[in-house]
């Protein structure tokens, strides 16, 4: 039986009531299905949301769906994946991330 997945989709109406209800970071991945970068980082999110479940939510947001929330962002290419805490942007990273770089971004949210 398949592991179900820790980063659900998130659409983009439902983006500003979720990031501000967190109590704890939450990471947003802006992605593609046709990304293959983006598709390559998925199983390092899916592990990075396994292990600090409970301290950081990992959500991903399709781009093609949600070019206005995007572009708000400043998402020019992807994967761009940004760190909110309390409902604010506090940084981003873009491109192919290991899960120990992911671990340390995380962490300066504390």
């Amino acid at each position: 039986m398949p592991i179900s997945p820790r980063v659900a989709p998130l659409q983009a109406s439902e983006f500003d009531t979720f990031i501000n209800q967190q109590a704890g970071p939450v990471v947003i991945d802006f992605w593609a299905p046709w990304c293959g970068p983006c598709r390559a980082l998925a199983p390092t999110l899916e592990r990075l949301a396994k292990n600090l479940e409970g301290v950081v939510a990992v959500r991903k947001i399709n781009v093609d769906e949600a070019a206005e929330l995007a572009s708000a962002f400043g998402v020019r290419s992807i994967p761009t994946l940004i760190l909110f805490k309390d409902g604010q942007a506090l940084s981003q990273v873009v491109g192919s991330q290991t899960e120990s770089e992911l671990v340390k971004w995380v962490g300066s949210a504390f």
